[in-house]
């Protein structure tokens, strides 16, 4: 049996959260289906935030009835604070995703609290999820580079992932939010986690800004790291993070993985249909680099050959 690779699709929250457009809430409820249908398992398709902060995030508690159910299918909510968390609980969220930034000028933007105090809230929301039930992912938010104060030592997202683990957080996903890092960043920063933690208490989230999302996943993937959150088309980018662009396609992670010999499960030739709802739904262009391959090799008269 092949190695098995998660991935966590976050396109109708984080790919829709930065978007001119706001996109109704029937046409996300299509677009979590056409998702699922291809194969997706784990979706994080809200967060539950100020609507005057994110107005496109404003129907979260109206999506979540709307969401295909099943045993198989993992949903995450996005929160950044106890009011959040609770919304996320009554919601019926069993996982719930905290962001925590590397620096004070970040989590200023993103949270309106300095490192130390976005620290203490993200312990206080774990606290309460711990007696709850609820699960637990830490999202360290620029774990490469801050928007604001630039490149950040490699110690510092090891400390706060440490912390987060002390404080009894399930998972901790390692976020390139702006697409600023490289792979030997991803190798600085992973391999002594890896070695701490074990690999299977991580997630990585890659914006592909400067083009290197697919060769960092690549150098994650190589340390043993089995999930990875991606968004469908390329959608993407972090309202409080300037220049940020989309998250890595999922299509493109896809095949990826699926080309070096781990299982998916998900069906590059059904996520198409998912490209081409979000492209309508956003008007702008999508779809990552394999759909690209695939359209040419179609107007050639040729089939797409992906393995």
């Amino acid at each position: 049996m092949a190695d098995q690779a998660i991935i966590n699709e976050v396109g109708l929250r984080d790919g829709l959260q930065n978007q001119p457009v706001t996109v109704d809430t029937d046409t996300k409820a299509r677009l979590a289906r056409l998702l699922v249908d291809a194969g997706m398992r784990y979706l994080e398709p809200v967060s539950f935030v100020s609507p005057k902060a994110i107005p496109q995030m404003a129907d979260a508690a109206a999506l979540t009835p709307l969401l295909p159910q099943g045993d198989h299918l993992h949903y995450t909510a996005l929160i950044p604070n106890l009011k959040g968390y609770q919304l996320a609980k009554e919601a019926g969220y069993p996982t719930v995703a905290l962001v925590l930034s590397t620096t004070d000028s970040f989590n200023e933007r993103n949270l309106r609290m300095s490192l130390e105090q976005a620290a203490q809230s993200c312990e206080a929301i774990i606290a309460a999820a711990k007696e709850d039930g609820v699960a637990t992912r830490t999202y360290i938010s620029g774990a490469f580079a801050c928007p604001y104060d630039g490149t950040v030592p490699v110690s510092l997202p090891q400390q706060l992932t440490e912390r987060m683990f002390a404080a009894g957080s399930d998972e901790v996903a390692i976020a390139d939010t702006i697409g600023a890092g490289n792979p030997q960043q991803m190798k600085d920063i992973m391999a002594p986690l890896i070695r701490d933690f074990g690999a299977e208490k991580f997630y990585v989230h890659l914006h592909d800004t400067r083009g290197l999302a697919a060769a960092m996943a690549w150098a994650a993937a190589d340390l043993g790291v089995r999930r990875f959150d991606a968004s469908i088309g390329g959608l993407g980018g972090c309202p409080f993070a300037p220049g940020a662009t989309g998250n890595m396609a999922t299509e493109d992670l896809v095949y990826l993985l699926e080309s070096a010999g781990l299982d998916t499960g998900i069906d590059v030739e059904k996520l198409r249909a998912a490209v081409a709802l979000a492209q309508q739904a956003t008007q702008r262009p999508l779809g990552g680099r394999i759909l690209s391959w695939m359209e040419s090799q179609e107007k050639q008269g040729k089939t797409p050959c992906l393995w």
